[in-house]
């Protein structure tokens, strides 16, 4: 089925064609139909599967239909746990509401708040917003629930896992019981089995579930790689391919800063975002990286689901993550749509264990990179940082042979 055979708004389907979506993906065509219909639904699919337009697109044919009618007021809350996630999915309704009339806010921690509210003031129909900064507006008197017709959670594993379940439950007390519930999530487990079922009634389920949670269009594999070499092989990876953009993974704030210092050291740019940076910082590296000023990105996990840029060539798992379901939302930052991506992660003795786990949570085992010795030393020895020099001691140890070879013949 194509998109210009649904009963959408002729500014929808323009929309939709301007911006190359022809065909719904497996989570569109099935989500499409249940909301427009104005049923809850709980969906799960892999991230990179078009889940931010599965509900984007009905719900703003569901508000163009209705404005007007309704009493004025928010009428659709998107709750997401990240600044990005919440910047992104409000691009997305903006590139899709052109023409329709329907306005949205993007609302968010670590920017002045007088702007958000001189919007809000003016009138918004959809509220994209993180908890910190949506409940604080609503404390000071800026925001209103008591017009909402659909509420929508999206990464709900993620807004679990940040400890947001607290947030989630007061915005349910807040809104109309007589509302409209979408669930969507990248994973599942039995916590988010308990928090789907609470706050849904009836709902229609939607599970895309392919035997490998990692999406076909990415090629995956893990290098067995010493914890303080690490460093040599990104720096390798980097000079051998660069004009490829590439998202680097890492455990902690502490480890991105250092590793953007250690490529710096050889002369490669590279941007940071994580949790310690104010949202300017964060914006600005996003839209660099974007737009491709800068190539190379290292993130923390806090981030990676606010990542959704076209054309990442590789992701790079620096580090392993320690829970393994973030690796499926690691390697989901490439490969997205149609478009196909590579991963590699590189795993230290220490993190086996970890490898181990995330091939479990997989049910399959990752393909390993085999690196010869000799190909290792001459990572480490080609490097501009490194201590030591493998080829010169060769280069010193021919030399010496030679000498003996020459003293023989004498």
């Amino acid at each position: 089925m194509r998109f210009d055979s649904y009963n959408f708004a002729p500014a929808i389907k323009l929309n939709l064609e301007r911006l190359g979506f022809k065909r719904p993906t497996d989570i569109q065509y099935k989500s499409i139909p249940p909301i427009i219909n104005g049923e809850d639904v709980l969906a799960i699919a892999q991230t990179g599967t078009g889940k931010t337009a599965a509900y984007a697109i009905p719900v703003l044919q569901l508000l163009y239909s209705r404005k007007g009618r309704t009493e004025p007021g928010i009428k659709c809350v998107v709750m997401v746990p990240t600044h990005e996630l919440a910047i992104q999915v409000t691009e997305v309704f903006e590139q899709l509401a052109q023409g329709t009339h329907v306005k949205m806010l993007g609302l968010f921690g670590g920017v002045e708040q007088a702007p958000q509210i001189q919007k809000l003031t003016k009138g918004v129909d959809i509220l994209i917003a993180t908890p910190g900064r949506m409940f604080d507006l609503e404390s000071q008197g800026h925001i209103s629930f008591n017009a909402v017709e659909i509420l929508i959670l999206d990464e709900a594993d993620h807004m679990l896992e940040l400890g947001f379940i607290h947030d989630m439950r007061q915005l349910i007390t807040k809104i109309p019981r007589n509302r409209q519930t979408l669930f969507f999530s990248a994973t599942i487990n039995e916590h988010i089995k308990d928090l789907a079922y609470s706050l849904v009634q009836k709902a229609v389920r939607i599970h895309i579930s392919p035997k490998d949670p990692v999406s076909k269009n990415v090629n995956h594999s893990v290098a067995y790689i010493e914890m303080d070499d690490k460093r040599f092989f990104l720096e390798r990876m980097i000079k051998e391919n660069p004009d490829s953009k590439m998202l680097v993974f890492v455990r902690t704030k502490v480890r991105a800063e250092r590793v953007c210092s250690a490529l710096q050291r050889v002369g490669i740019s590279s941007q940071t975002i994580h949790g310690n940076k104010d949202q300017d910082e964060r914006a600005s590296a996003m839209s660099n990286f974007r737009e491709g000023v800068n190539k190379i990105l290292i993130a923390t996990d806090i981030s990676a689901r606010g990542i959704d840029i076209p054309n990442v060539d590789y992701v790079i798992n620096y580090d392993l993550p320690t829970e393994s379901e973030n690796y499926v939302h690691r390697v989901g930052r490439t490969g997205r749509g149609t478009q196909k991506g590579l991963a590699v992660s590189f795993c230290s003795p220490e993190e086996k264990e970890t490898l181990l786990e995330i091939e479990s949570f997989l049910q399959n085992d990752i393909a390993v990179i085999t690196i010869k010795r000799n190909e290792y030393e001459q990572t480490i020895d080609i490097s501009e940082a490194s201590t030591h020099n493998w080829q010169a001691l060769i280069d010193e140890a021919n030399a010496f042979e030679s000498k003996k070879k020459k003293k023989k013949k004498k």
